[in-house]
């Protein structure tokens, strides 16, 4: 199936890019492997036609309206993404027409209708400099992810009127689990997602305790991160498919997750059959309506420009 697949990416012009909490195998045969940031970028630079996109389904989208001219494969329709179904297009109007001066910033696990109706579109990774970058004086609404949103607040120093969705994997990580796993490996250093809903308690016990030990990371800066520390054991607060790639970079540490069964079951579906069979078909295709992802565009831009 390897095989196979590596003839159709040359005969087609076709690229495979993975999101960071894939399957190891879908992992290990991407030509680029990456958070919600690198993979948009990713999608905007690339020569290829076609792009096999294994993630869920906002992510597709976002590929799709950055790149119009591409045909923008999701090997598996049904990858959705629970974070990103905790807030409609009709929600967020009638949340628009009660603050008709704010600012919206969407984060990047939302539909392509909800990034339509945005001012910026923001990932974990650059969700901070994106609020600070915004007058002070302005109103901010921020959505859907409201542990993020709580987590930006803090850091900003500043009001934001935060929408109360959630992750349904980072929404059950709690900060016992990882005041557990501490007592038990007490050198090492804990690495957590923004979206987790430890995370106000870790701020608070980080900065009560001045522990150095502790970050808050987007899953790229996460890799990052646990391969240049000089810990050998490393506690990974976010969904366990991002230890794969720890693992190939750092064979030589301990990468211990929060929680085992802390995985997406959307980021799952995606499987090397599947990639063989969107390739050899050329479908399913995910193609955002051009009225929508004209309008969705500017956010975007905004989100890749900021960094």
């Amino acid at each position: 199936m390897i095989n196979k697949i590596h003839e159709l990416k040359k005969a087609k012009n076709a690229i495979i890019v993975a999101h960071n909490y894939q399957i190891p195998e879908v992992q290990d045969i991407a030509d680029f492997v990456g958070d919600s940031l690198g993979l948009s970028k990713k999608a905007a630079e690339t020569k290829a036609e076609i792009m096999v996109f294994c993630g869920v389904h906002f992510m597709a989208e976002t590929a799709s309206i950055l790149c119009p001219e591409k045909k923008i494969l999701l090997p598996d329709l049904d990858a959705g993404c629970s974070l990103a179904e905790s807030i409609n297009i009709n929600q967020l109007k009638e949340w628009k027409k009660k603050n008709p001066n704010a600012v919206v910033v969407s984060y990047v696990n939302t539909s392509a209708e909800i990034k339509a109706e945005s001012d910026y579109c923001c990932t974990s990774s650059n969700a901070l400099k994106i609020v600070e970058s915004i007058d002070k004086n302005k109103e901010i609404l921020f959505l859907p992810d409201m542990f993020l949103g709580a987590y930006v607040q803090k850091k900003a120093n500043r009001k934001i009127n935060i929408w109360p969705g959630e992750c349904h994997v980072h929404a059950a990580m709690t900060y016992e689990e990882i005041k557990n796993l501490r007592e038990e490996f007490p050198d090492s250093e804990v690495l957590i997602h923004p979206e987790c809903a430890c995370g106000s308690q870790a701020m608070y016990y980080s900065e009560k305790n001045k522990d150095k030990d502790i970050h808050f990371l987007s899953t790229e800066a996460m890799i990052t991160k646990a391969t240049s520390s000089a810990n050998k054991n490393i506690i990974v607060a976010t969904e366990t498919g991002i230890i794969h790639k720890m693992k190939k970079l750092a064979p030589h540490k301990n990468f211990i997750p929060i929680n085992k069964g802390a995985t997406c079951k959307y980021m799952k579906m995606i499987t090397v059959e599947k990639v063989l069979h969107a390739l050899e078909k050329e479908a399913p295709e995910v193609r955002v309506p051009p009225e929508i992802a004209a309008k969705a565009k500017s956010a975007i831009h905004k989100m890749i420009s900021i960094g």
